[in-house]
């Protein structure tokens, strides 16, 4: 006799699809609960009769002034048996500084937007921000310590600890592909954290080894000084960084930026993705 599975909900952005993925690896879990993934950064609305029915709500946490989507009235809409736990939403700027979520181009950053728009030819603008030493225009330090410190006031809402565990490797391994795109080792840090909260077991290694990089379309390139001031050794000039099934050094992906913005482009993830790369 097959049994009904339990429902449970995940509230969260691009990173809850990976981690559905990686809770699976887990047999026991498998076995009991059946995921459906709303996408918060969307609104995407969660039907009152699926919060009604739910048996773990595991939600990154949303405030006030996201209405009915915000996290308590979520947890206000639960069944009195049902199980809640905040889960980890990861954002990093540390190796990115000078990124800027404005909307209308994708990825962007603030500094060679500058140069962008201060009306440089497409080669002084390349030349200018590729011979940059962010270290000498920015406090590289305290914006990195900065970064943290937001990271840890979010990882005060949840039981799942992952800061240590990243302050740790961030400057020895490239932990994240874009600023909330984590990679693999604190996707699947998180998932056996949670596992463990919830009381199950991990997943086994090899089988997270199989899953690999949950978001492997796009690692944003790292501008070379930021790499040399901190002593990153993954992040150098000659490094090349997977852009949507290319492999594109940081000079190679600062120049398509250029030319994507000096065509008026403001789709740049379709671009990247297209056949326009020029450089």
């Amino acid at each position: 006799m097959i049994m009904e599975r339990e429902l449970c909900i995940v509230h969260a952005n691009c990173q809850g699809e990976p981690l559905i993925d990686r809770l699976n690896l887990c047999p026991d879990f498998a076995a009991r609960f059946e995921c459906r993934l709303f996408t918060n950064y969307v609104r995407e609305p969660i039907p009152d009769a699926d919060l009604a029915r739910c048996s773990l709500f595991l939600y990154q946490y949303l405030g006030p002034q996201w209405n009915e989507l915000a996290s308590e009235s979520l947890l206000g809409k639960l069944p009195q048996t049902a199980r809640s736990l905040c889960i980890p939403n990861m954002f990093f700027k540390g190796y990115w500084p000078t990124w800027s979520g404005k909307a209308g181009f994708d990825y962007r950053c603030e500094l060679l937007d500058g140069y962008i728009d201060r009306g440089l030819s497409e080669d002084e603008a390349i030349l200018l921000y590729l011979r940059t030493d962010l270290a000498a225009k920015y406090d590289l330090d305290a914006l990195l310590r900065e970064t943290l410190r937001l990271e840890r006031e979010r990882e005060a809402r949840t039981p799942i600890k992952y800061m240590d565990f990243m302050e740790e490797r961030l400057g020895t391994e490239r932990l994240f592909n874009t600023v909330n795109h984590p990679g693999p080792r604190l996707i699947n840090h998180a998932a056996s954290a949670i596992l463990r909260e919830l009381g199950l077991p991990e997943p086994d290694a090899a089988a997270l080894a199989v899953l690999g990089d949950p978001f492997p379309e796009f690692e944003q390139p790292i501008h070379p000084s930021v790499a040399a001031h901190f002593g990153w050794a993954f992040a150098g000039p000659q490094t090349e960084y997977q852009i949507y099934g290319r492999k594109l050094t940081f000079a190679r992906y600062a120049a398509n930026y250029v030319l994507a913005r000096k065509a008026g482009v403001t789709d740049f993830i379709g671009f990247l993705q297209g056949a326009d790369i020029k450089i």
